[in-house]
């Protein structure tokens, strides 16, 4: 086993790995709660989503940890489910069953895409200034997501955001953890993030602010309410309204997942040459549970930026991949425990990675206008358009331009000048 995850070659243990596993696992638990209550606002049974969720889950996380050895959590994207319910079953009136299946071609265009390895290229030919900038701005935009859903950062009608109230109990608890966690961290504590999310929610459950769960052990719910509804629905795709939601499915999916894959490779040391090895056995593994997952009864999954905790951790191979997996088959079993993972112990940690892939911005030659705009651009605009896709359409537009107006055409990959274009058609059609 240590010789298949190549643990001497990283650097790594069965500890070390299993400490990462079990830390991206709780990072990720939330999507157990979160994504049924929002795909059941679309009409599908909270149970059966919660099955084909942690089913989802195990399956994409064990693929890509045996296929590509990398130390990363699947599972249905956050940003995926809420446009499959609110802007496709409600904003469109498309039933959730005809949704599913144009997750499901998605899907299947996904591993087509995979296996031809068109997607592996074109992850491999983004400019290295580039994906240093996706990865900082992923940093910046789970910090973001860490401080809003700690409470620290608010709505604010004059100023868009502003600072949140400190006299709210669950929102001390979360500065609680975030210093807890910085304290262990800068101490050399292995497995800080873990350990600091493991005091939080005892020490929330002991004064009150976190329910202690009526049960440990609870009934696996049915998948029989959404299990094979894609297969009934195949005739109903072929219509301008739903290829264009495929369409999108296909694109948010893409970078989404490219922009995960980006930060999470470069955090944990494992880009060589400016490429990625073995990426296309992790997008495929990435594709393949889509494509089960939407048989099973869940929307869209992709690679989750929170694997970024388990790195920050020690994580280094896919041995903590196969933990995360683990850790999600358990959770079947034991679900009533997952409500103590709140919000308030997680997001901490969040905030905490999201500084640590933020320290990716100084490989970035800001000395040169023509590569420190677009890597700005592509920063700044992931947590102002809460999408790491957006953030790294923007950045693939201004990139080419730079270079087109200084005369230096030959150094962009012909590739690049493609998704320029793309991606200005995309925000036309976003108009």
């Amino acid at each position: 086993m240590s010789s298949f995850f190549r643990f001497h070659e990283r650097e790594t243990s069965y500890k070390q790995e299993t400490i990462a596993g079990l830390t991206t696992f709780l990072s990720m638990a939330y999507i157990l709660i979160v994504n049924p209550i929002i795909l059941s606002q679309a009409g599908m049974d909270k149970g059966a989503v919660f099955t084909a969720t942690a089913l989802s889950a195990i399956i994409g996380s064990l693929l890509i940890g045996l296929l590509s050895n990398y130390p990363i959590g699947i599972a249905p994207s956050m940003g995926l489910n809420s446009f499959f319910t609110f802007s496709v079953c409600i904003g469109m009136g498309i039933p959730w069953q005809t949704a599913l299946t144009g997750v499901f071609v998605s899907g299947i265009l996904f591993v087509i895409l995979s296996l031809l390895k068109i997607r592996e290229k074109i992850i491999n030919i983004i400019p290295k200034d580039l994906k240093h900038a996706i990865a900082g701005g992923i940093g910046f935009f789970i910090a973001f997501i860490g401080l809003k859903n700690a409470g620290l950062i608010v709505g604010n009608e004059a100023t868009f955001v502003a600072i949140g109230d400190f006299k709210s109990p669950v929102t001390l608890l979360a500065v609680f953890c975030f210093i807890l966690t910085i304290v262990l961290m800068v101490r050399g504590v292995k497995g800080a993030i873990f350990y600091g999310m493991v005091i939080s929610a005892a020490a929330g459950m002991l004064i009150g602010l976190i329910d202690k769960p009526e049960k440990i052990v609870g009934a696996i719910p049915s998948l029989e309410p959404t299990f094979g509804e894609v297969f009934l629905n195949i005739d109903q795709i072929f219509t301008p309204e739903m290829l264009a939601v495929i369409f999108t499915f296909l694109f948010v999916a893409f970078f989404d997942t490219a922009g995960a894959l980006i930060a999470i490779a470069s955090q944990a040391g494992l880009m060589k040459n400016n490429e990625i090895p073995n990426a296309g056995k992790a997008l495929l593994a990435d594709s393949s549970a889509t494509v089960v997952g939407s048989v099973l009864g869940t929307s869209t999954t992709a690679s989750m930026i929170e694997s970024s905790s388990g790195i920050a951790a020690g994580g280094r191979t896919g041995f903590t991949s196969v933990i995360i997996s683990a850790c999600f088959a358990i959770a079947l079993f034991f679900s009533p425990l997952l409500g103590v993972i709140t919000a308030e112990v997680t997001s901490p940690a969040l905030i905490i990675v999201g500084a640590l892939m933020a320290m990716e911005v100084k490989h970035i030659d800001w000395g040169k206008l023509e590569i420190a705009i677009p890597a700005f651009v592509t920063i700044l605009m992931m947590p102002l358009t809460f999408s790491v896709a957006t953030g790294i359409a923007l950045g693939f537009i201004l990139y080419p331009i730079t270079m087109l107006a200084l005369k230096r055409p030959k150094e962009i990959h012909p590739i690049m000048y493609g998704l320029c274009i793309a991606f200005m058609g995309y925000f036309v059609y976003l108009a």
